[in-house]
């Protein structure tokens, strides 16, 4: 039997009904990005009229603190674009010294990469997944909404250089738009440190007809690894949805992440806040259960860690995407993906 750690003696553990253990926080600091990609924000980031405020660096330390305690080992920060706000770095530095914290991961549009990547490896990220959805400019542009592409590039020429010795990047495969990218990517990443991660083009609420016209199975392209000769990798205790696949004759690395695939949600380790202080339980579930109101003061800490862990507890086994439902989710920018 696990001795348990000293410092969660007490603290209740995030198992949920199926004996599936979280370690793994995605937090939302934010909902606005300054891109506009076509399959989650096509018309740009729209402000609610009257909205509350995203959660202040206290009720983030408090929330990151208390899952910490609960045996959360890995946070990634997400948004909208979580860089674009003005304390991004004191919000990582708050949770780099959180005992128990091991990883930060950040996933961003790269748009202030080239700049401020330094700034973030010394303040604690430890990861960083850089959104790239085609290696052709004019293709990216069509794509995003911006003409980013030869600065994001070498925004990760610069990650490298600051010392990180791996970088994930994401793109999302769309027939019909840079599905034919796939090869291109491939020979991108052949002498490269780079986990290459193609994410399945997923339907939302308010993006029907772009999915029908635009989805790309994962299984297709999983095929076409396999027959490539890339083998599937063991998945790593804190590792997020991808499956991964190495080469021997390739430096970098396939991640596929097919939401649509059976059993998908089995291996299930992560739980979501959005940036307003609502716990998800699944990316494409329900409206979300209130914390923000036990981010208040250290005292919560108690009531915190009941309300989430009662929460836990109804944790549906998986998702309904494969029979056409991806409940209340509207897009995903609302959410941090």
């Amino acid at each position: 039997m696990q001795p348990i750690p000293i410092k969660n003696v007490g603290a209740v553990q995030l198992v949920d009904p199926f004996q599936r253990e979280y370690y793994y926080l995605r937090l939302s600091i934010t909902d606005v990005c300054n891109f506009r990609c076509n399959y989650c924000l096509p018309n740009g980031y729209q402000p609610e009229p009257n909205k509350p405020s995203f959660l202040a660096l206290d009720e983030i330390r408090r929330l990151v603190n208390n899952f910490s305690l609960m045996g959360t080992e890995k946070v990634r920060i997400t948004g909208g674009e979580p860089t674009l706000r003005k304390d991004f770095l004191p919000i990582v530095e708050t949770i780099s010294q959180i005992e128990g914290i091991k990883q930060i991961a950040l996933t961003t549009n790269g748009f202030r990469l080239l700049k401020d990547v330094a700034a973030w490896k010394n303040a604690g990220v430890t990861s960083i997944n850089v959104s790239v959805d085609s290696l052709d400019p004019r293709m990216f542009q069509r794509i995003t909404g911006v003409n980013k592409f030869d600065e994001i590039m070498r925004g990760i020429d610069r990650a490298f250089e600051c010392g990180y010795q791996k970088i994930k990047v994401n793109s999302v495969l769309m027939k019909d738009l840079n599905a034919n990218d796939f090869e291109r990517f491939l020979a991108w990443i052949k002498d490269k440190p780079i986990q290459m991660r193609f994410i399945e083009l997923m339907q939302t609420g308010e993006m029907d007809s772009f999915f029908q016209k635009h989805h790309l199975s994962g299984q297709v392209l999983e095929q076409k690894l396999l027959l490539s000769g890339w083998q599937l990798q063991a998945k790593g205790r804190s590792d997020g949805p991808a499956k991964v696949f190495r080469h021997p004759d390739y430096v970098g690395e396939i991640g596929l992440i097919m939401p649509y695939e059976k059993n998908f949600c089995a291996s299930c380790n992560r739980l979501r806040v959005s940036a307003k202080g609502k716990l998800h339980l699944c990316l494409f579930g329900e409206e979300g259960i209130e914390l923000r109101d036990l981010l208040q003061s250290d005292e919560q800490q108690p009531l915190l860690q009941a309300r989430i862990f009662s929460a836990l507890q109804g944790k549906r086994e998986h998702h309904y995407l494969h029979i056409g439902d991806s409940g209340v989710r509207n897009h995903l920018a609302s959410i941090g993906g």
